[in-house]
């Protein structure tokens, strides 16, 4: 649905996204993640027709974005991060006048609008100015505009920002069920959203992908050793040492935030969780707590954006 082949762009003498390679598949949701000035925005920019590539190219829905622009607008829904709304109209209004523009048929106007309204939860508002709203129900009401044509793709900057708890719940599952009748482009500064809401991550870094593949795979991947978390409720100083003894392991280091807590790190694909059970039950140690340790999409992300290169694509998984 989205293909995105050697895009570049460039500001006077540098370049904001360079050979940047990667593409979505139809009814996929895509986690776009980078730090401030990876070059997500100005990415997500020239997919919806907003700036000119210097080079490069990117098809979306089998248009090329350069060439065929008002195809692609046709196709579709942009949340940018700020979304321009007119605040002096009524959000009935304001969403009617989208329908307008976007080019929705006069007879399917009234059911795109109460179809939003309904799914974005706005319908209790649907009569205020837009400038008297909440910045919560403001950001609603531009994903109700993105929507609003029933787009095949949605690309969204940082969708719940600005949204209480209880609203990111809702535009998270709201975000979710529309996989399969929409392909969507998701970036967001939230990492814990990417893993409960997206499918598949493209990282990038200084304008180039570091890493694509599901989260799992990456997981996968970056992992050099099985690390495992132990407390143990009478700590002692041969604790470290008996442990180490274990078959397999290579370190074991002291959680300085947790009294009698160790973590212990084997090789890839040992599982020492039995023989640290015995052995600390064997000593009278008394186990309160073992859990293996698993990366989180912050580790991950810290791990890709930190060092220099990144990881092979999912090609090579």
């Amino acid at each position: 649905m989205i293909e995105v082949e050697n895009l570049g762009k460039k500001y006077g003498n540098n370049f904001a996204v360079r050979n940047l390679n990667f593409s979505v598949k139809k009814g996929e949701i895509l986690g776009f993640l980078g730090p401030n000035g990876a070059g997500k925005t100005t990415t997500m920019r020239i997919l919806t027709c907003y700036l000119p590539a210097t080079e490069g190219s990117a098809r979306v829905a089998g248009f090329d974005v350069f060439k065929e622009g008002l195809q692609v607008r046709k196709r579709i829904g942009y949340l940018p991060e700020n979304s321009p709304l007119y605040r002096e109209m009524s959000v009935t209004s304001f969403l009617d006048f989208i329908t307008r523009i976007k080019g929705v048929p006069r007879r399917k106007r009234k059911d795109r609008i109460a179809s939003v309204l309904d799914r974005c939860k706005i319908d209790e508002v649907k009569n205020r100015l837009i400038q008297h709203l909440s910045k919560g129900y403001r950001q609603r009401v531009g994903l109700a505009a993105a929507l609003i044509h029933d787009p095949e793709v949605l690309i969204l900057d940082e969708p719940t920002i600005g949204l209480d708890p209880k609203q990111i719940i809702e535009i998270r599952e709201l975000i979710k069920s529309l996989a399969g009748d929409h392909t969507v482009i998701l970036s967001t500064h939230i990492l814990p959203e990417v893993t409960q809401t997206c499918q598949r991550v493209v990282i990038i870094n200084e304008g180039k992908v570091v890493a694509e593949d599901t989260f799992e795979k990456l997981q996968e991947r970056l992992r050099k050793a099985e690390r495992l978390s132990v407390r143990v409720k009478r700590d002692s100083s041969i604790v470290p040492q008996k442990l180490a003894s274990i078959g397999g392991v290579v370190s074991v280091a002291p959680i300085d935030a947790a009294p009698g807590g160790y973590i212990v790190e084997s090789t890839l694909g040992a599982d020492v969780r039995e023989e640290v059970a015995r052995i600390v039950a064997q000593e009278n140690w008394g186990l309160l707590e073992m859990k293996p340790m698993v990366m989180s999409l912050e580790d991950v992300f810290l791990k890709l954006t930190t060092e220099e290169e990144g990881i092979p694509s999912n090609q090579e998984s």
